[in-house]
């Protein structure tokens, strides 16, 4: 075995294979933070005015409360989980011997991403030694570089490149750039490479710097031999935040090398839109998207163009005001999605919580540039307290976390069923090791990293959790007491020392009406909500800064639907608590029975479908139902009994009259076009974007209703595409697919998003002539029609229009809400009743000429 090079030797030996990244001991020296500094810098080669610096872990300490128990049970685990299991794979990938036991979940012998939780654990174990001084987590670390480092040394003798460390062969990215199909195995080079800096700037293991040089050193050479294009087709599979620790590596290193590295991993097709300020993220993969600007923030801190620091800040805007939950997290199904659409993308499959750890990052790099912006710190505070508090199990010793923290009607943070195998159940210690269950291990290591900040003259107060920071400059320390949510104020006391310095409080977005005393005494100013109180003078030991922070309840509207609403007290979201009650659809709240009942713990209560139920911050709802967005005003009125009636014969123009006289017009779009039908003129539809837009709803407050049509389709129609769809997104819709992934022609019906459908299926309808197909809906009991016989029927249907919302903005046909194919069909005579049609009568429309 081949002993790890000492620095001096790497650099001398690694020279040729890193083309320009080479650079004298002396550098490393100076650049080189002490241990226990910042996980994430800022950028030491770009200065601007007014920016501020975090703290070293080591001079911020958790006090008892929430988030001290959040990383004590963190803590707890990475002492357990045994490190030879999770090496099992690299030792095997490198022909050394392994007796240990494979993990299961994503670090599988077998899965593609694996390896990426060693990363992540490299991390959490220097985080939390940062934190909390606990030296067996720092031994523990080094125990795993030097088995790390061992393996990278048997790379060559594996048939490996010089450098090189993962779990899996490097044919991973022989496939990658010849675009044969893998998982993400830069991604899981960038957890690797990540873990083994916070090792070396939090942990002081400089063996951890030697094998991240090496690796980084491996990745030019890999990177350096393809041309743009093919370097593009690369960046299309997820990376991570490759560009984000390369430029790591040029802090460290102060050689400008690695930034022409981290610049080959600029994605072109993403960062360009966002460059000149466009909202092109519709699906795209969220979090394969959220590490890039991460990157190119951090590219713009070590000296590059403004360009990369223009891409991250609008990608943070546009995210924030456009694709985010009032939770603070993005995503539906891990993707984005529309802007401004909540309402419409709402299930158990919301604010994945990578996505979360991600932003949380990108926003304090952002505040350090601009630290009197509140917005940022708002936002923080938002998804620290309500998502990433919450997404660990406080049951579990060893701090379990989710997947998701769903935001749909009856969502639930469950315990695991299988294995761990459910994306919404908690991690388990060894068959999960998810993304989620990686950055986990993070986030609870390091609630610390971001509650106070500073440069010389100024200390800012950012967040409002239980803890005390060291000021060495100052040579002053401050406790913050606090326990917000369930006390409407924070406590700031000078425990030691004494300074000249301006203390500056974060008063935020939702504290209208601040009052701080100084000492005991009410000072006459009234700080403005979403701005900073400031006071500067010498400070002395048994100093106190008492400042009080209204909460008050309110309601925040989603951007699509006025009328589905959130309740939060203060900074915190409150989720409906229903213990083994699960809800199929939507509640609607009576908004005006809203009642604070305890302010400490914080509970209110609410009136919801006539019930009486128990609003709790939704980062203390666990092993229970929950709902968090709730339908408010006057329901609809049910539909006319013929609601609409589209003959379809006029012969020119984009609109489809209402033959019913209720003067429900649909509008032609896209490739829709006139066409022969079955019964006069008919609309033919033409598989790209041609589709009808009916008019808004038609069924909105329909408890029994009936929709009926003649269909020919073009051959063998696209897999979901749609013969109607009706809803207000992918949440709550009611659909007719001629193709569904079995192959069955079906109709659904859902509040719940696609893993709630309440179903029909039947044989595929024919192709090339007229079908007549007609689904009825009354008393539990729906069912699908073809040529006038029933098909098929489903006497346990619970959901009905009405409980879609107060109202059905999306009604198509031929087109899907979900990003589904169109249909390639004529549609002719299409009818919507308020009513359930009898057999008899869909009989007589099947029949019917005229």
């Amino acid at each position: 075995m081949t002993p790890p090079l000492g620095r001096r030797s790497f650099l001398t030996v690694a020279g040729a294979a890193a083309a320009a990244l080479t650079v004298t001991d002396g550098t490393l020296a100076q650049a080189a933070p002490r241990p226990g500094g910042s996980p994430h810098p800022s950028g030491s080669p770009r200065t601007q005015a007014g920016r501020v610096a975090p703290f070293p872990l080591t001079a911020v300490t958790l006090l008892a409360g929430p988030f001290r128990d959040n990383q004590l049970r963190n803590t707890a685990y990475l002492r357990f989980v045994d490190i030879d299991r999770l090496l099992h794979t690299f030792r095997l990938n490198v022909g050394l011997p392994s007796t240990a036991e494979p993990c299961g979940g994503w670090e599988a012998p077998t899965v593609e991403l694996r390896g990426h939780s060693t990363g992540h654990l490299l991390s959490g174990l220097a985080l939390t030694y940062a934190s909390t001084g606990d030296t067996a987590l720092r031994d523990k670390g080094r125990r795993l570089v030097a088995a790390l480092a061992a393996c990278q040394a048997a790379s060559p003798s594996a048939g490996y490149g010089k450098g090189y460390l993962s779990a899996f062969p490097e044919s991973f990215f022989d496939r990658l750039e010849a675009g044969t199909g893998v998982w993400a195995p830069y991604y899981t080079l960038h957890k690797i490479m990540a873990g083994l800096v916070d090792q070396y700037r939090l942990a002081g293991n400089e063996q951890a710097l030697d094998v991240v040089l090496r690796l980084g050193a491996w990745v030019d050479t890999r990177t350096g031999k393809l041309s743009y294009p093919q370097m593009q087709r690369v960046l299309e599979t997820e990376f991570g935040g490759m560009n984000d620790v390369l430029a790591d590596l040029h802090a460290l290193t102060g050689d400008t090398g690695w930034l022409r590295v981290a610049e080959r991993f600029t994605h072109a097709r993403v960062f360009d839109p966002l460059a000149a300020g466009e909202d092109r993220l519709a699906g795209l993969h969220a979090n394969t998207q959220i590490p890039k600007m991460v990157g190119a923030l951090r590219l713009w801190q070590e000296g590059l163009p403004e360009r990369y620091r223009t891409i991250a800040a609008n990608f943070w805007r546009i995210v924030t005001d456009h694709h985010s939950y009032v939770i603070g997290g993005n995503s539906n199904g891990e993707a984005f999605h529309e802007p401004d659409v909540v309402a419409g993308q709402l299930s158990n499959g919301t604010c994945e919580n990578c996505n979360s750890y991600n932003m949380l990052k990108l926003t304090r790099l952002l505040h350090f540039e601009d630290p009197d912006r509140t917005d940022l710190l708002d936002h923080y505070e938002r998804t620290l307290f309500n998502q990433m508090l919450g997404e660990q199990d406080p049951d579990s010793a060893h701090g379990f976390n989710i997947y998701y923290t769903g935001l749909g009607p009856g969502s639930f943070k469950q315990q695991p069923s299988f294995m761990g195998t459910d994306p919404n159940a908690y991690s388990t210690d060894y068959a999960n090791f998810s993304c989620d269950h990686g950055t986990g291990m993070e986030t609870q290591a390091k609630f610390a990293d971001t509650i106070y900040t500073h440069d010389e003259r100024r200390l800012l107060v950012n967040l409002f959790v239980p803890s005390e920071v060291r000021w060495q400059e100052q040579g002053i320390t401050w406790r913050q007491s606090t326990r917000l949510p369930d006390s409407a104020s924070t406590l700031l006391t000078v425990t030691a020392g004494s300074a000249s310095h301006e203390l500056r409080i974060r008063v935020p977005g939702w504290a209208s009406g601040a009052r701080v005393a100084l000492n005991g005494r009410t000072l006459p100013d009234r700080p403005a909500a979403g701005g900073w109180l400031s006071l500067s003078r010498a400070w002395r030991t048994g100093d106190r800064v008492e400042v009080s922070l209204p909460m008050r309840t309110r309601v925040e509207a989603a951007p699509d639907d006025p009328d589905v609403q959130a309740v939060l007290h203060g900074p915190v979201v409150l989720a409906g608590a229903y213990g083994t009650t699960a809800s199929r659809w939507m509640p609607r709240l009576d908004t005006s029975s809203v009642r604070q009942t305890s302010a400490d713990p914080l509970r209110l209560t609410a009136t919801a479908d006539g019930e009486t139920v128990p609003l709790l911050p939704i980062a203390r709802v666990h092993h229970q139902y929950y709902n968090v967005y709730w339908l408010t005003g006057r329901p609809p009125s049910p539909p006319p009994e013929f609601a609409a009636w589209y003959r379809f014969d006029e012969t020119s123009g984009s609109t489809a009259a209402d033959a019913t006289g209720n003067g429900r017009a649909a509008t032609l779009a896209g490739g829709a076009a006139r066409a022969q039908g079955h019964i006069g003129g008919a609309v033919a539809l033409d598989g790209t974007d041609g589709h009808v837009a009916l008019a808004e709803d038609l069924l909105a407050g329909a408890s029994a209703y009936s929709v009926a049509t003649w269909v020919d389709l073009a051959g063998q129609p696209a897999t979901w595409s749609r013969i109607f769809d009706f809803g207000t997104g992918v949440s709550a819709n009611m659909f007719l697919t001629p193709r569904s992934d079995s192959g069955t022609l079906r109709y659904a019906i859902t509040t719940g998003g696609g893993g709630e459908e309440q179903r029909i299926d039947a044989d595929p309808l024919p192709t090339g002539r007229w079908a007549h197909v007609a689904v009825t809906y009354g008393s539990g009991t729906a069912v699908l029609y073809v040529d006038g016989r029933e098909a098929g029927r489903n006497t346990a249907v619970t959901v009905e229009p009405r409980y879609f919302g107060n109202h059905i903005r999306a009604a198509y046909i031929g087109r899907s809400q979900y990003p589904d194919p169109y249909l390639k069909a004529a549609v002719d005579d299409f009818r919507v009743y308020g009513r359930t049609l009898t057999a008899a009568e869909v009989a007589a429309l099947a029949r019917t000429a005229r």
